[in-house]
């Protein structure tokens, strides 16, 4: 019987290694069929006090969570602007029956996950401790301290956080982006700033906690080790009795889209790269016949490192790290938007690659293996997320706010794959403008203005707060650049003490779309140079010049640099180029006097050996 055994094996690795052999690893695998999707519906209770309650029971694991969340809609906050997220915040900071310190203990205790926001709360905690945790999270919820100690603190430490995005091209570009589109007067387009902050008073976070966190309009889901009855008995006791302003959804102005396209730019002079969106409004909302033509559209265009906008702006011309594009949908009027963070020199022509990139999947059909791709993605994501037993409560919710037919999330899939290339072609001219959107970079408006301008359509100049920006009255220079060279290699140290370095190195951190890099530059006399970014860990870009030749090796491609390149690396002679300006191979030039940060700066154009222009600034 052993001697079987043995043998049963050996014939299965004989035909396993048969199979390997015949299997071509050179292609692409074909996607399977969609996969069947079987929703079960959670259980559903009404409070008397109009909560909805829904309950997923799933008993694997000995845990629960709970989520009370309000459908408030957007809220326009006007000059009370971030009072919304401080009170948010502020109900963690202790209840009426004890104290933040004692809040946080006895959660600690449990093991428990509380948070709480200006829209609601949530709680995970094993099932032994869930009710008391649960209770826990609906003191803070309903009975909140609001001690002025934590406002005073919460309100400092936001107004701290403005600041330190004063400069981030990436928070400026955020605010800009939605204030253009939506305007400065709608719930989306309007932003949170030192001014609106430093307006606010306890009062006014009251006052929004009992305008906003109420009954009215409250959705209860319980997703883990809990049955729907256990459930309702806890909905009850915590939320029973609890009474609160009614709420009604706003009623928004419709916004419109330029009526032709035009370029928006803000100026960051300390941006090493600029922000690049090609945007325009959309109203789609979930029950829109539409909405999948949409989505797979958008995935086509934008919506993965496989995409199109990737592909082009990345991979083929080295503009950015990363093109996307993404498509909002909902019950109000949202965005279509492609965008990327790409270096200075390079935004028109990037320009010019997301409105190609748009105009052609608008115009040509895509081919039936993208479309089939993009199908196979969704397939395999969405049945994916069916693991998540709250997903169930979120598609529940999603139904009951949206007033979706009950079957919307159970014959998802099939409405995907009824797409054809033809309601693509259709749903990209509809929703993916091009000759009405804007253009919104922001970056250093003195490299990319020049070259946004030889695109033929009008620029607009915008200011960090989306205000239209006006001329600086020009500041008399009464100094020559040679003088303030001179005082700047005084201030740091002396012409003297510089020269007896030999090498130096420095480290930085950016963040890009959201993913944070680390620069590391070294640099050895005369003129060796090595750079190097990470990302997650990881090298993506490793930079030579041994002071003759160099290259750059970026996701294991390495590539020469190219004459013009070598030429520049040339210029610097040194760890302290300005030690040489005054060789009698650059020429310098004061070009007048520009704010930078709080500051007014020396501007000084310098044209090195090669005849290569740049500008720099001293303080």
């Amino acid at each position: 019987m052993k001697k079987l055994y043995i043998t049963a094996i050996s014939t299965l690795l004989i035909l396993g290694v048969s199979a390997q052999k015949t299997l071509d690893r050179s292609k692409q695998p074909i996607p399977g069929p969609a996969p069947v999707i079987s929703i079960t519906d959670p259980v559903q209770y009404t409070l008397p006090n109009g909560i909805i309650v829904l309950v997923v029971e799933n008993h694997k694991l000995p845990k629960v969570s709970a989520t009370y969340s309000i459908d408030a809609g957007p809220v326009t906050e006007g000059s009370k602007a971030g009072v919304l997220d401080i009170m948010g915040q502020m109900l963690s900071e202790g209840t009426t029956n004890r104290t933040k310190a004692a809040f946080d203990e006895a959660t600690d205790q449990m093991g428990a996950d509380i948070s709480l926001s200006s829209s609601g709360g949530n709680v995970s905690a094993l099932t032994r401790y869930f009710n008391k945790a649960f209770l826990l999270m609906v003191e803070a919820l309903r009975k909140p301290a609001f001690p002025q100690e934590s406002f005073d603190k919460i309100k400092s430490l936001t107004i701290t956080g403005i600041k330190a995005n004063d400069k981030n091209a990436n928070a400026i570009s955020s605010r800009v982006v939605n204030a253009l589109v939506y305007g400065t007067d709608h719930p989306n387009g309007e932003f949170t700033s030192e001014t609106t902050v430093n307006g606010l008073t306890l009062q006014d976070v009251k006052n929004a906690y009992t305008s906003y966190i109420t009954p009215s309009r409250g959705y209860l889901t319980f997703v883990g080790d809990i049955t729907p009855e256990q459930a309702k008995a806890l909905a009850v006791k915590a939320f029973g009795d609890w009474k609160g302003v009614a709420l009604s959804l706003p009623k928004l102005k419709e916004v419109a889209n330029p009526s032709k396209t035009e370029i928006d730019v803000t100026d960051v002079p300390s941006a090493v790269q600029s922000e690049l969106t090609v945007t325009n409004l959309i109203s789609l909302p979930l029950s829109n016949p539409d909405y999948f033509a949409v989505l797979l559209a958008n995935q086509i265009l934008g919506g993965s490192a496989d995409a199109r906008l990737f592909m082009n702006l990345r991979e083929k011309h080295g503009y950015t790290y990363g093109a996307y594009s993404r498509t909002g949908y909902g019950r109000f009027q949202t965005t279509f938007s492609a965008s990327a963070s790409v270096r200075n020199e390079k935004a028109d022509s990037a320009v010019i690659e997301f409105l190609n990139e748009i105009q052609s999947i608008r115009n040509i059909k895509v081919s039936e293996e993208e479309l089939k791709n993009a199908k196979a993605l969704y397939n395999g994501t969405f049945a994916l997320s069916l693991e998540d037993p709250a997903r169930t409560a979120a598609f529940a919710s999603n139904v009951l706010i949206n007033n979706l037919p009950k079957d919307f999330y159970k014959t998802y899939l099939q409405k995907i794959n009824a797409v054809t290339t033809d309601d693509v072609e259709r749903v990209a001219k509809k929703y993916f403008n091009y000759d009405n959107t804007r253009i919104i970079a922001v970056g250093k408006a003195e490299v990319i203005l020049p070259g946004l301008k030889k695109l033929g359509y009008t620029v607009n100049q915008y200011d960090k707060f989306a205000k239209p920006a006006t001329a600086n009255t020009p500041i008399a220079v009464n100094i020559s650049a040679n003088d303030i060279i001179a005082k700047y290699i005084a201030a740091i140290g002396g012409a003297d003490e510089l020269k007896k370095v030999n090498s130096y190195s420095s480290t930085g951190e950016m963040t890009v779309q959201g993913t944070k890099l680390t620069l590391t530059e070294k640099k050895l006399a005369p003129n060796l140079e090595l750079t190097e970014m990470q990302m997650g860990g990881q090298t993506v870009v490793h930079e030579v010049f041994d002071g003759a030749k160099g290259y750059q090796t970026q996701m294991g491609n390495k590539k020469d640099m190219t004459d013009e390149e070598l030429a520049d690396k040339k210029d610097e002679k040194g760890l302290f180029p300005q030690l040489y300006y005054n060789d009698g191979t650059f020429k310098l030039e004061v070009a007048g006097v520009e704010k930078v940060g709080d500051a007014n700066a020396y501007k000084i154009k310098v044209t090195g050996p090669s005849g290569k222009a740049s500008t720099e600034y001293y303080v």
